[in-house]
């Protein structure tokens, strides 16, 4: 009896670990908005970006690849690190997904990061961006980097969320993701 029981217990973990880790678009959950950052270039593949949400470090990949990352509805502020810092306020609507593509940009000493929020309007880079969720699996941070980097990257973060407050969102021209940008569920198909 127990074997049994804990055999379901197992099935049950697997299965549930395999939404988080499963290829394709995967919805979010109740109440929940879920961004996808999609590198559907190969170029500067060797170069890792770091990503934050707010005051907090949420993950890093490199190369044709991308993160899914699940947060709140509502507004939401969205960054990059590389040789600059890429910034993107997003107005989520629980249940929406949502593309963030991401540019390789020729930098000085390090390939610069940009956002390219999409909709299934710009048909090929939604088809190159579905055809590599629907191929691959999703880049994860495991949770123990995550805490550590941020504790490692906290005046880091103060500082650049400071500069981005006091300098760079009324000087540059960052990009906006609004509610009506989520992909409709029968384009993810």
């Amino acid at each position: 009896m127990k074997t049994k029981i804990l055999s379901i217990l197992l099935i049950a973990m697997v299965s549930g670990l395999s939404t988080v880790f499963a290829q394709g678009f995967q919805p979010p959950a109740d109440g929940k908005a879920v961004v996808y950052f999609v590198r559907v270039s190969g170029w500067g593949g060797a170069v890792s970006f770091e990503y934050f949400h707010w005051d907090k470090y949420i993950g890093v990949f490199k190369g044709k690849n991308y993160m899914r990352y699940e947060c709140d509805p509502g507004e939401q502020l969205l960054w990059a690190s590389s040789e600059n810092k890429e910034f993107l306020v997003a107005d989520l609507k629980a249940g929406g997904t949502y593309i963030i593509i991401i540019d390789v940009i020729m930098g000085g000493w390090k390939a610069h990061v940009g956002f390219n929020p999409i909709t299934v309007n710009e048909k090929e880079l939604f088809d190159r961006a579905k055809k590599l969720i629907e191929k691959k699996k999703p880049i994860v941070t495991p949770e123990a980097k995550i805490e550590k980097m941020n504790i490692k990257l906290k005046d880091f973060i103060t500082e650049k969320l400071a500069k981005y407050e006091s300098e760079w969102k009324d000087q540059r021209n960052f990009k906006y993701i609004s509610p009506d940008m989520a992909i409709p569920p029968e384009d993810m198909e």
